[in-house]
């Protein structure tokens, strides 16, 4: 995953550099000397370099960032990034030293007088490998950097990284045609009664070769790769499908194939639902519902609109419906390169660390419509999840793989 950083005829080149400097720009503006990045998110929009150990970016007021990761990892994330090797450290608790000592007297060093303002990121998620400073690390830091000021300061990330560049997109746009390459796979393989005797992880196992071979890097998702799930499974939450199981499919029951791809830090997630013949009027009734709420909901995404209008439209149209209660609330999560999950808009709303219901979506916000639909008493659930790019009046699904809830025979 080398980074074209000089080739901006490369339909995947981001502007690192100009990154850098706009986050500097605002460390000046909020007073802050020197910024101590250490959520996934962070390290992944500004270093271009996937960083699954501990790590920590450090960004000064002028100049190249530097990010300590552990020893093992830091040769390969240096040869990712765009940063050089000099830029790229590993720690070990080798010495005598931790890195919490290596990490705080490097900041000292970057400090007039070892003192000043020193941005962190503390807060909260239902996302479990974020990065938020543990309390255990706050600690040791504000006692290695006594006679500085530590201030919350990710708010610097959130803001820049909302709307996404045209390489951005361009990378999630790839990465969602690979998603497609997963889903023609799966399909190929259960028609004609071939999904008997497959397991949930089996199809899980035939998305992954699929996508690999199309070029991605990783099934990302940390709820266990690929997310599959038939018969009862689909209904509970709308498919208990973190990880696949070794349930195998059956015969008159739902199949909900969740599957996941990264090619250069973006990602891509799609979810497809079938049903294995012979299908029921009851198991009819609950698709058609599901597959009618979801074309509505993507007709509604469009800039200007927000979380709560189109919430309360869809719920709307569900209790109409009479289907509401089969509706698992929510109809989306954000999502940006690798690390980046849940959060839409900024910490804004009156849910901390979480969707602000009255953000309003700006043009090139990109989202995952996320929906999922249970009836735990009739067996039966559905998930539809596909990244999707706001647009002036409407938004484009960057998976093409066509919505529908196929029979399979």
């Amino acid at each position: 995953m080398v980074t074209s950083i000089n080739n901006q005829d490369d339909p995947y080149f981001i502007d690192f550099p100009g990154r850098l400097t706009q986050i500097q720009k605002a460390m000046a503006e909020e007073n802050i000397d020197v910024y101590l990045g250490s959520r996934l998110r962070t390290l992944s929009w500004v270093t271009d370099a996937f960083c699954p150990w501990r790590s920590y970016i450090i960004i000064p007021g002028e100049g190249l960032p530097t990010v300590f990761t552990f020893v093992i990892d830091a040769a390969r994330v240096a040869d990712d990034s765009w940063l050089d090797e000099d830029h790229v450290l590993g720690f070990a608790p080798m010495g005598g030293q931790d890195q919490i000592e290596q990490i705080a007297d490097f900041i000292k060093r970057l400090l007039k007088n070892g003192r000043g303002r020193v941005g962190i990121e503390s807060g909260m998620s239902n996302y479990l490998p974020e990065g938020f400073l543990t309390h255990y690390e706050y600690e040791q830091y504000k006692a290695a950097l006594s006679g500085s000021e530590l201030v919350n300061a990710h708010t610097i990330i959130d803001k820049l990284a909302l709307i996404k560049d045209e390489g951005t997109i361009n990378r999630f746009r790839e990465a969602s045609r690979i998603v497609d390459v997963g889903h023609q796979a799966v399909y190929d393989a259960i028609i004609n009664e071939g999904y008997k005797g497959m397991t949930e992880t089996e199809i899980a196992g035939i998305a992954a070769l699929a996508m690999r071979r199309a070029g991605s890097e990783w099934e990302w998702s940390f709820t266990g790769g690929n997310e599959i799930a038939c018969g009862y499974r689909t209904g509970l939450a709308g498919g208990a499908c973190t990880p696949a199981s070794r349930k195998e499919i059956e015969a008159g029951e739902p199949l909900m194939v969740d599957i996941h791809s990264m090619f250069k830090l973006g990602l891509g997630d799609h979810s497809h639902n079938y049903l294995i013949s012979p299908v029921t009027n009851r198991q009819w009734w609950h698709a058609n519902n599901f597959l009618d709420i979801v074309s509505l909901t993507l007709k509604t995404y469009k800039a200007e609109v927000s979380p709560a209008l189109l919430a309360e439209k869809m719920m709307d149209f569900a209790e109409e419906r009479e289907f509401a209660d089969y509706m698992v609330p929510g109809f989306e999560h954000g999502i940006g390169m690798m690390g980046d999950e849940w959060r839409i808009g900024l910490n804004d709303g009156p849910f901390p660390y979480w969707t602000n219901p009255d953000h309003i979506y700006q043009e090139n916000e990109v989202l995952i419509c996320a929906m999922q639909y249970a009836c735990p008493n009739d067996n039966i659930g559905f998930r539809y999840e596909n990244p999707i790019i706001i647009k002036k009046d409407c938004c484009e699904e960057l998976s093409k793989y066509p919505l529908g809830i196929e029979e399979i025979k």
